[in-house]
């Protein structure tokens, strides 16, 4: 492989970081020359020293930048992550930054970069349709780093032309998997960021325990791999060691697995189409002994079918259920309100939000701001009592 530049966008949080373990590991075949994070200064400040990119980018400008970094280009302010990316000239884009707050990065990396690494499934929930078409337009191939896509996306390989019945996407269940109806309305932060099987970061744990998160991947396998929700299926899988499945027309599924390791499918992204060892922890069948499957339950856990309800509604929809989330977690988060509130906020705010046509990037944001204006709303009525 010839050394390839990437920028990782999001450096600090857990993608960024297992990526850039995988820079690491092979130096000769990568150079991280463009870090980006929101506020984490310090922990940026230490990648630097570590992989001296040329160019960085903070959201938050801190006091200031130490003197052994200043050699490097850096940008602040709200839109220092894109300025940095476009001004790297990174040959790859590796676009980690949680919520909508990504979608201006995978716009602007499908301009200037040759490939997109897609690790913010909300880039896709909120702006599939124009992403996609953008993708398309410029001839830049997005490669799936969430697991469950790279799994799908990795059956599809052996494809051959054969069409394909249905996809699977298989889950954990999340930290609150086994609990009682009435007792995940009252979970704390502590019980839901305790996942069974992934070691990830705050926002996305959450929404694995409410199952959102599967919502949000049945909208971005629809926009990646142009399969409708109809043939989507989702399958709580406790053990997380098949990622994904697919199934074609004579019955044949074929099924990715491997031990729950993020940097299994990041690295797959980023030396497509080699794979890269990593040094991971080989599957021991008969220590497993038994893998286990099981139809997702609604009742429990209705943000699944609010967003599967939203993709089949369309255009704003999609966007609402996801802006609505963010304001929702974010309150979880802070310990604003109980774990049940999340599901109730997205419910009203698809219920008071008009569905309207998305034709642009501006559509997407206005829509995201009607979202979480209802949900912060909901929020402010539920604290006045």
């Amino acid at each position: 492989m010839k050394t390839r530049t990437i920028a990782i966008l999001g450096a600090t949080g857990s993608i960024g970081t297992q990526a850039l373990d995988i820079v690491r590991r092979y130096p000769e075949a990568f150079k991280a020359d463009c870090l980006t994070a929101c506020g984490s200064a310090e922990k940026l400040f230490e990648l630097c020293r570590a992989f001296r990119p040329g160019v960085a980018a903070l959201v938050k400008e801190p006091e200031e930048i130490p003197e052994d970094l200043r050699s490097i280009q850096w940008f602040f302010g709200p839109d220092s992550t894109v300025r940095a990316l476009v001004a790297s000239k990174c040959q790859d884009a590796l676009c980690a930054i949680v919520g909508i707050a990504g979608l201006d990065a995978v716009w602007h990396a499908l301009d200037v970069c040759e490939r997109v690494l897609l690790a913010n499934k909300e880039a896709l929930v909120t702006g599939g349709d124009l992403v996609m078409a953008k993708a398309a337009a410029t001839g830049k191939p997005l490669l799936p780093v969430d697991s469950e896509h790279s799994a799908i996306f990795q059956c599809l390989q052996a494809r051959q032309g054969n069409p394909v019945k249905k996809l699977l996407l298989t889950c954990s269940g999340g930290a609150l998997r086994n609990w009682k109806k009435e007792d995940i309305y009252h979970a704390t932060v502590r019980d839901v960021l305790a996942h069974p099987t992934w070691n990830m970061g705050g926002k996305i744990t959450v929404d694995c325990a409410s199952m959102v998160n599967k919502g949000l991947e049945v909208i971005e396998a629809h926009h990646l791999f142009d399969m409708p929700a109809e043939r989507i299926e989702v399958v709580v899988h406790p053990q997380s060691v098949i990622h994904s499945m697919v199934e074609f027309e004579d019955g044949a599924v074929l099924a990715q697995l491997g031990m729950p390791d993020m940097r299994g499918p990041i690295g797959y992204a980023m030396g497509f189409p080699h794979r890269l060892p990593y040094e991971a922890k080989p599957l021991d069948f008969a220590a497993l002994g038994h893998l286990d499957f099981a139809a997702p339950d609604h009742d429990r856990f209705p943000c699944l079918g609010m967003a599967i309800e939203a993709l089949k509604a369309g255009g704003s929809a999609p966007v609402v259920l996801n802006g609505a989330n963010e304001v929702a977690v974010g309150a979880f988060l802070r310990e604003q309100i109980p774990f049940g509130r999340i599901p109730e906020i997205i419910r009203s705010a698809l219920d008071s939000v008009p569905v309207r046509a998305i034709s642009s990037i501006s559509d997407v944001y206005e829509a995201d701001r009607r979202a979480r204006e209802c949900a912060e709303k909901q929020l402010g009525m539920r604290n006045e009592k």
